[in-house]
């Protein structure tokens, strides 16, 4: 499976629309490969470098994304989850895409995307973790798109 966006290449940075000094709008995404057993689609974008890439402490989570039908093929830049699709909590503990708007330093964002070989329950909480741990066992193929981003003020 390969994850890629028209808005920035893999390992590149990330244009400030999409992040806090942006619109806040979510990139476009789109992936080709998914298995033909997937039943659904998983999406989680994480930053292993909070607060400081030199002295990372924590995983912070960008956006959770399940159950997208395995039919789906691409994210539009700031569009809303297809009929189906589930949004969990990041770590502003609210649902949807919250952009990259690191403190410190570069950060990395790293996209992965999932292919399931079930459709999830209604997680509660729908946290990552939860994500994470509903997902163990079932994942069929797993694809990753990582961008940088540093803050421009």
């Amino acid at each position: 499976m390969e994850l890629s966006s028209s808005a920035f290449a893999h390992n590149g940075d990330i244009p400030g629309e999409y992040t806090c000094e942006g619109g806040d709008r979510s990139p476009p995404l789109a992936w080709t490969g998914v298995p033909a057993a997937t039943q659904s689609l998983a999406l989680i974008v994480d930053d292993p470098d909070a607060p400081d890439p030199a002295a990372p402490k924590m995983t912070w989570v960008h956006w959770v994304l399940y159950d997208l039908p395995p039919t789906t093929a691409a994210l539009g830049a700031g569009a809303p989850p297809p009929p189906g699709a589930r949004e969990g909590l990041n770590d502003w503990q609210r649902t949807g895409y919250g952009g990259p708007c690191p403190p410190i330093g570069r950060h990395r964002y790293v996209h992965k995307l999932y292919a399931l070989d079930t459709v999830l329950p209604p997680l509660q909480p729908p946290t990552k973790t939860a994500l994470e741990r509903a997902m163990q066992g079932h994942v069929l193929a797993q694809a990753t798109l990582v961008g940088y981003y540093r803050k421009h003020h």
